[in-house]
């Protein structure tokens, strides 16, 4: 099975379906430091990032912003000092989607590629 991170965003309609909880169970499987929580009524997928200043977190959030951009999939991001917040779901059928674990995936292995105690 291939790797969340090493697949690609497909395009979303607006008659896709949300994902089921089983099926937002196995994709939770593979990226255990992201929570599932619900606002709103929408299911998403978020996690926080830590960093030593607010200069690293700016380079992380322009980083997935840069990733999201290059698959057509994007994230609310919350950058404070020493911490960013990502969130994903699919705005278009109002709950979680395939797209939205891989690009959780795709964000895990950015800030994998850092240090982010350094800035």
């Amino acid at each position: 099975m291939t790797p969340l991170s090493q697949l690609h965003c497909t395009p979303v309609h607006k008659e896709d379906r949300p994902l089921s909880e089983d099926e937002i169970r196995d994709f939770a499987r593979e990226i255990p430091e992201w929570k599932v929580v619900e606002r709103g009524g929408l299911m998403q997928i978020e996690r926080e990032f830590r960093f030593k200043n607010f200069s690293a977190a700016l380079a992380f959030t322009v980083q997935v912003g840069e990733l999201a951009e290059a698959e057509d999939h994007h994230p609310a991001l919350l950058t404070e000092w020493g911490r960013v917040t990502a969130a994903w779901w699919t705005h278009r059928i109002g709950g979680l989607h395939r797209n939205d674990f891989i690009m959780a995936a795709k964000t895990d292995d950015v800030y994998a590629s850092i240090d982010p105690r350094s800035g």
